[in-house]
């Protein structure tokens, strides 16, 4: 598990992990955002999707406030607009 990730903590035996090469679809400005997030913290974007949908799915935020300021500027910088204002699809 990536440990650059705020409250990230490795416990156990570490495991084998297959990763797999995906063709998801991403809205344009989004994936500008991440790519630019991913080259501020000095990793891949795949390690950067990975380590945020792991956190989700234990219900730990994934990034410090340092990096949710950096999130925020990286926005502006693209044009993305806030969350609640792009809301798209159903409520998990």
């Amino acid at each position: 598990m990536p440990t650059w990730y705020h409250g990230t903590r490795f416990i156990g035996v570490p495991q084998i992990v297959e990763r797999v090469q995906t063709g998801v679809r991403l809205e344009k400005k989004t994936l500008k955002v991440l790519r630019a997030l991913a080259e501020y913290l000095d990793m891949g974007l795949g390690d950067l999707i990975e380590g945020i949908v792991l956190h989700s799915f234990d219900g730990i935020p994934p990034f410090s406030a340092a990096t949710r300021d950096q999130i925020r500027r990286l926005r502006d910088v693209y044009g993305l607009e806030r969350s609640e204002e792009r809301r798209v699809g159903k409520e998990c």
